[in-house]
């Protein structure tokens, strides 16, 4: 019966009914089990998921409109952001990639947006909408492997771009519009293949564009000629050593002339510019030996000539050598026709440009072809910013100023140690040591010696005739000044004899006339 109660118990309920319940919550859980990745992955994209609120006290340091969160084991980008943010460090953390919504609308106040050493591996391509007052943008050490279109164009403020150290392989051409303040853009070490020549085609940043590195790629072939005409202020900052280029003469045509010219991307990584020899080995070589061995490229040289405004000069190949054609590239692959008429070739093969302007400046090439002499010869023109005449005024301006100069050192040192002795001297008589320290005592005025000389005729000192009357007054007047309080010394002509005194020398130069005592 315990059976059977237990039966019915269970029997309570329709079977049917409940094996259609039992089928309907197991589809719906495999159905949710099914959307439920999709779902999270949206959730994702939105940015919602681990979203972290900013902490300034325990993960970030925020110090005004500075927010430091480098190295706080973050993997997405903190919310809650503060409008005056000017810089944010997210630096040494574990972002993946950097979505649309990742910095709120308010945001237009940050400058520098530092993500480097992170795990970014996704750009969206409304990134940066909401930060468009950016100058510095640090994106480097991460896993970025390509750059879609118009991917960096809300950054048109952008000054300074790092990608250097990521896996990037394929650059859209469109990827730099809008970048119309940038100056310079780092992406080396990465795997490229396409030498990205738009970056410096944009007209708008001509005047401020200065730094290029795209060295450490795998560029295998660069656009000589479209680099060569470049202004010169560009190719000093063009840096694309270290790639697998292939050797070729005009390769070491183009790597010599830069060499020559010292510019900075040439020679400060002139061991780094190598090529590969085209064959089996794959072997790399110098670029500036191809001269040397292998291809025996023609040698390439350069020289300088300064002139003045106004002036005409000649250019000259130097080709000693007899039916040797000469062909004349004037400065920005300008032609001798668009040169208006200032610079033209004459019968025996010379450049002559003149009168001579500032634009004149700048190399001119000269190519020497014949049966048993091709060269290269790069002259660098520059022309001074003042005429003939009036360099020679300024020369002789500023050597009158230096012998002027020179006059009057000789004049105060002539007044300092050669001035003429005011007390008459005595042919014979000792030097006293006391005159270099009473010198400015012994000049005395015409008023004292008179009434000395009256002292002595009207029964003061008598002196005696064994010394000329001149030199005792020049005496007892050395002895009665006595500012420092000397031992007194007597003198004796005779039976007569004088005392000094300290007294009579504190009168005689705290007064200007001598008491008789």
């Amino acid at each position: 019966m315990g059976r059977v109660k237990l039966k019915v118990c269970h029997t309570t309920e329709d079977p049917a009914v409940y094996t259609l319940d039992m089928m309907g919550s197991l589809a719906f859980r495999r159905s949710f089990t099914a959307v439920l990745p999709l779902l999270l992955a949206a959730v994702r994209i939105n940015g919602q998921v681990n979203a972290t609120p900013l902490d300034c006290k325990n993960i970030c340091v925020c110090a005004s409109n500075i927010i430091s969160c480098a190295n706080a084991n973050l993997s997405n980008t903190p919310t809650q952001l503060p409008s005056q943010t000017a810089v944010l460090d997210l630096s040494f953390n574990s972002i993946t990639g950097l979505r649309h919504k990742w910095a709120p609308k308010n945001l237009g106040s940050l400058r520098s947006l530092i993500l480097s050493n992170n795990k970014l591996s996704f750009l969206s391509t409304e990134a940066f909408v909401h930060v468009t007052n950016l100058t510095y943008l640090d994106l480097s050490f991460n896993n970025l492997r390509q750059l879609d279109e118009l991917i960096f164009e809300p950054l048109e403020h952008l000054e300074v771009l790092l990608l250097f150290k990521n896996y990037i392989s394929q650059i859209d051409r469109s990827a730099f519009e809008g970048l119309n303040s940038l100056q310079r853009l780092y992406m080396s070490h990465n795997q490229i293949s396409r030498f990205p020549l738009e970056v410096l085609k944009e007209k708008s940043r001509l005047e401020t564009f200065s730094l290029l590195d795209v060295s450490s790629n795998r560029f295998k072939a660069l656009q000589l000629q479209e680099l060569q005409a470049l202004r010169a202020w560009i190719k000093n900052g063009i840096y694309f050593h270290n790639n697998p280029l292939a050797c070729s003469c005009e390769l070491y045509k183009f790597v010599a002339r830069w060499h020559l010219m010292e510019l900075s991307s040439a020679v400060d990584f002139a061991s780094s510019h190598t090529c590969v020899i085209p064959g089996v080995h794959k072997e790399k070589m110098l670029i500036l030996d191809l001269d040397k061995a292998y291809l025996n490229c023609t040698e390439v040289k350069v020289l300088k000539k300064e002139a003045y405004l106004e002036e005409s000069i000649k250019l000259d190949c130097d080709a000693r050598l007899k039916n040797v054609m000469k062909r004349w590239e004037l400065p920005e692959n300008t032609s001798l026709s668009s040169a208006n008429k200032t610079a033209e070739v004459t019968s025996d093969g010379k450049l002559q440009i003149g009168p001579l302007r500032l634009e004149h400046s700048g190399v001119y090439t000269c190519y020497a072809t014949g049966d048993s002499l091709n060269q290269t010869l790069h002259i660098t023109v520059v022309v001074l910013n003042s005429t003939t005449r009036g360099g020679l005024e300024n020369l002789k301006t500023a050597y009158t100023t230096l012998v002027a100069c020179l006059i009057s050192i000789v004049m105060v040192i002539i007044y300092l140690y050669f001035t003429p002795c005011h007390c008459p001297c005595c042919p014979g008589e000792k030097d006293d040591p006391r005159e270099s320290l009473h010198s400015s005592t012994v000049s005395l005025s015409k008023a004292q010696d008179e009434v000395g000389q009256q002292r002595a005729e009207g029964g003061g000192f008598a002196f005696g005739h064994a010394a000329p009357l001149g030199q005792k007054r020049q005496l007892e007047e050395n002895e009665r000044l006595n500012p420092i309080g000397e031992a007194d010394e007597e003198w004796q002509e005779g039976n007569k004899k004088r005392s000094g005194s300290d007294a009579e020398s504190v009168s005689s130069v705290s007064s200007d006339t001598p008491m008789v005592v």
